[in-house]
């Protein structure tokens, strides 16, 4: 002992004595009625189970982990040694830390012994007395809830991607001992089953306990709950809690979202956040961002999306379509670096994998962003953009079948987007099912209403097949009447006026769309019309602002390479010396020349890929 230090344990205490006598029967001595600690212990003296109830309150999960396993096996050894009530905290507390470490198959097997043991317990109209410590402090009288046992399985389940089981072991909770969140989960995973009625049912029952529950809201505008109904059901706390004027606002907006009318969604959202107390808000500017890319209006979409990015950057939710509209614009180092950034920020969301997944796409290494696909929807089964990601990675691999299978699912939980059925149409048409194809295309023309995107969706079916050449017409020219800048619409009307072999009327149209905007596709096939036209410096012109948007843009490099070796009267003329210098002893150096042609050919080809 050090020079002035206090023993630790007082040497005329006969506590101290009986733990030194003999230490192999420690664990008896623990909770026998001795000295030590006494069976009825006086108020204020804690015994071994609340020690471990206090280490679980205060987060402590490894201790609690080390020490319960310990006292479980102990119990096991000496069935006399906890009262049944101790047994059960020690199985919920010794579950509880299982699952903060992710075990939970493991913890699964934890609580459903600790149910059973309640059940026992429940059986007894008095808990039977142990050997030692039954009579404790009231604190370890309070047991931990059957419900929230139930509840921690069901998230068990839900890690385990065992939706059944976890319906089925909240749905044995009577409906009046139901919280709020086990209302929520249920609801979740009732809509996720497809089960739309008793989802509606959970979502009502959350918002009467808790009125400005925001999610729950949502889920009953996404299944098709009046925008109306769902205000009633938050009037009263509008009414009475001060500077929430603006929540039946938003809720309007979100029922336009879920109706797919766009337009006014996103009218009613810039309202929302032009008011100073919603200025800047994240959130708003995320739904704002994702409504114009449904929209089409992908220019908007973007700049909403860095507006987002700069306030928080560590957004992660909407990432995976800025990184999608990123990648289509060819500027596949952003989407790299973007990817890179939210792996920093987490790599158990998906939108880190789907971000990865659209570079190596658009970078045309189909099975990589297969795998990223695959492992996007593995984190986050509802992520739409993983299920286009992967869809769209199998149908260019040649696997149409079942890139269908995952545009229908992305269909099913996003019914009002409009690029799931673009890609389910596109597998049609890959996989010469016009019929499906235009089936699909009507049934969207007609529920998601008469706008520039479903008639020219409809229209691009319609191309392909000769009978219905002048309705697909028709459909692009009320396309552009809505939406003159609409890429897609001035896509297919060029290539019809291409078949047409009409290409002024194509240059025309081309040049009007790009007056406002610029896009690497529109300058492309202008570049294609001016060759028929053999406009040809102005059309090399356009291949290389194309191939300034996006490098990888192959189409663009083709045409380039075609005009290069198309001979113009200059390369005549040098043709024509070529033959009179035959036989003149300077093939050598002609040869030469012509190698060095090529290099300078080839130097060319690489700079326009920069």
């Amino acid at each position: 002992m050090f020079p002035g230090a206090e023993p630790l344990v007082d040497p005329k205490d006969p506590r101290a004595a009986a733990i030194f006598e003999s230490p192999l029967r420690l664990s008896d001595r623990l909770f026998a009625p001795t000295p030590w600690l006494p069976a009825a212990s006086p108020p204020g003296r804690m015994n071994v189970i609340d020690h471990v109830r206090d280490m679980a309150a205060a987060g402590l999960h490894s201790n609690v982990r080390l020490l319960s396993s310990l006292l479980l096996t102990m119990s096991t050894n000496n069935p006399e040694l906890f009262s049944p009530s101790q047994k059960y905290q020690l199985l919920v507390y010794h579950a509880d830390s299982l699952f903060h470490d992710k075990e939970y198959r493991n913890a699964v097997s934890k609580y459903t012994m600790a149910l059973q043991q309640k059940k026992a317990l429940s059986k007894t109209s008095k808990v039977r007395p142990s050997t030692g410590n039954s009579t404790s402090t009231p604190q370890s009288q309070c047991l931990p809830s059957e419900i929230e046992v139930k509840y921690k399985m069901a998230e068990c389940y839900t890690m385990l991607k065992q939706d059944k089981d976890a319906i089925a072991i909240l749905d044995g909770i009577p409906s009046r001992q139901r919280t709020p969140k086990i209302n929520m989960m249920l609801a979740n995973l009732y809509k996720k089953a497809g089960q739309e009625r008793p989802s509606v049912t959970s979502y009502k029952e959350v918002l009467r306990q808790c009125p400005l529950a925001l999610d729950a809201i949502l889920g009953l505008l996404s299944l098709s709950v009046k925008g109306a109904e769902v205000a009633s059901m938050t009037m009263n706390v509008i009414q009475t809690v001060p500077n929430l004027d603006w929540l039946s606002v938003w809720i309007k907006a979100y029922a336009f979202v879920h109706t797919g009318d766009n337009s006014r969604a996103i009218n009613t959202i810039c309202s929302l956040e032009k008011k100073s107390l919603l200025r800047d808000n994240v959130d708003l500017l995320g739904s704002l961002a994702d409504l114009y890319f449904r929209a089409g209006d992908n220019k908007n979409s973007v700049l909403k999306f860095e507006q987002a990015q700069m306030l928080d950057p560590y957004l992660i939710k909407g990432m995976d379509v800025y990184g999608y509209l990123l990648a289509r614009e060819g500027r596949l180092e952003d989407v790299e670096n973007l990817g890179c950034r939210l792996f920093n920020i987490s790599d158990q969301h998906a939108e880190p994998w789907v971000v990865s997944g659209c570079h190596s796409f658009y970078s045309k290494r189909y099975s990589r962003a297969l795998y990223l696909g695959a492992k996007a929807i593995q984190l986050n089964s509802n992520s739409v953009q993983a299920l286009l990601l992967k869809g769209a990675a199998l149908r260019n691999m040649g696997r149409v079948q079942e890139a269908i299978i995952h545009f229908r699912e992305a269909i099913r939980l996003a019914p009002c987007r409009l690029d799931c059925y673009e890609g389910l149409i596109e597998c049609y048409l890959a996989s010469n099912s016009i019929r499906e194809a235009m089936v699909m295309a009507n049934n969207v023309y007609k529920t998601l209403g008469a706008n520039a995107q479903t008639l020219t969706l409809l229209a691009t079916v319609c191309l392909e097949d000769p009978v219905t050449q002048e309705k697909a017409k028709t459909l692009l020219d009320k396309a552009l009447n809505q939406r003159p800048d609409y890429i897609k619409a001035v896509v297919k009307k060029a290539e019809l006026l291409s078949r047409e072999q009409k290409y002024e009327d194509g240059i025309a149209l081309l040049r009007n769309a790009l007056a406002n905007q610029s896009d690497c596709v529109l300058h492309r096939i202008l570049g294609d019309f001016l060759v028929a036209v053999n406009e040809y410096q102005e059309a090399m012109d356009q291949y290389s602002i194309a191939l300034s948007l996006d490098p990888n843009d192959q189409k663009s490099l083709e045409g380039m390479q075609k005009m290069e070796k198309e001979e113009s009267p200059t390369d005549a003329t040098q043709e024509e010396d070529v033959d009179d210098m035959e036989g003149s002893g300077e093939e050598g150096d002609l040869e030469g020349s012509d190698s060095e042609a090529a290099q300078w050919a080839d130097q060319e080809q690489w700079f326009g890929m920069q």
